[in-house]
């Protein structure tokens, strides 16, 4: 049985655990609302133009545009986004995992050739995928430092660039999606070359548009801020899963710390009887002795 002694101290730490657990909890809990406003509001807006893209390209779809070359798929970039952070149970690992499966399954005959490249957007996965061998690009790993679209809009433009000339044939985003405070759903789209639109969708919503000036230019120009306002909907899905995560570890850590403070409890009132029950037959003992003096 351990002395009251390391049971005492063994409370206090875990009373000091509990108080911060309580504190990162909070500031989760501070930092989600901001970040599930700006999703919310996003979301929208991303849809909306996403539709609006994908019914004009397919109203004249041309297959030469950069957007939509289809080449035989040889060179890969895979772009991961993760936290800064850790504390936020299996956020981070979840999404890493998916990648080095795609890495190792989907992608494995070009990675066997070194042509998958992976892209970090958060400290956890470029930590990982460093020190474990990864062909990388560690351009824009530090984003979350000050996150704003002017920032991810860069990473589209790098993206864009990258596809244009030829260095990648397809680019992928693998990323947590926010659901709710509980839940995250992991999510893998297409970036580059743009998944053409199914016919028999094409048709149920075909809409009759009004060009001004003609119908290339406004396509042209609507792509790279189409492109720019998806990568920033998934990067602001994964901030906002980041710090839902991140409350629902807090709490649930906070809880398994006020039952560990019980049971510690209760092992130290044990202990503490132990001990008195110790003295008082140490006492009696002493005075028969005394008697039989």
């Amino acid at each position: 049985m351990p002395s009251l002694k390391e049971v005492k101290s063994r409370i206090t730490s875990v009373i000091s655990t509990q108080q911060i657990t309580k504190a990162m909890k909070m500031v989760a809990a501070a930092k989600l609302r901001k970040s599930q406003d700006r999703i919310t509001q996003m979301r929208p807006y991303a849809q909306k133009l996403t539709g609006l893209f994908q019914n004009l390209s397919a109203a004249g779809q041309d297959e030469q545009a950069w957007y939509s070359v289809q080449r035989p798929v040889e060179k890969v970039l895979l772009v991961v986004i993760s936290s800064d952070r850790g504390l936020c149970g299996s956020f981070n690992s979840t999404v890493i995992k998916a990648v080095a499966k795609l890495a190792a399954e989907k992608y494995q005959e070009q990675t066997a050739k070194g042509n998958v490249t992976i892209l970090p957007l958060g400290k956890k996965a470029f930590e990982f995928f460093s020190k474990r061998g990864y062909k990388m690009d560690s351009s824009f790993w530090n984003i979350f430092q000050g996150l704003s679209y002017e920032g991810v809009a860069r990473v589209g433009e790098f993206l864009m660039e990258e596809f244009k000339a030829g260095r990648y044939d397809k680019i992928e985003i693998v990323y947590n999606e926010f659901k709710n405070v509980a839940t995250q759903i992991l999510r893998t789209e297409q970036f580059l070359p743009v998944v053409p639109v199914a016919k028999e969708t094409t048709q149920r919503t075909e809409v009759d548009y009004i060009y001004m000036p003609n119908q290339e230019e406004i396509v042209t120009g609507l792509v790279p801020k189409a492109l720019k306002i998806q990568l920033y909907k998934a990067v602001l899905d994964s901030n906002a899963a980041e710090n839902g995560a991140r409350m629902t570890a807090m709490d649930k850590a906070t809880d398994n710390a006020g039952e560990l403070l019980k049971d510690l409890k209760l092992t130290y009132n044990r202990t503490r009887q132990a001990a008195i029950t110790k003295e008082i037959l140490e006492i009696v003992a002493g005075a028969e002795a005394l008697k039989a003096s």
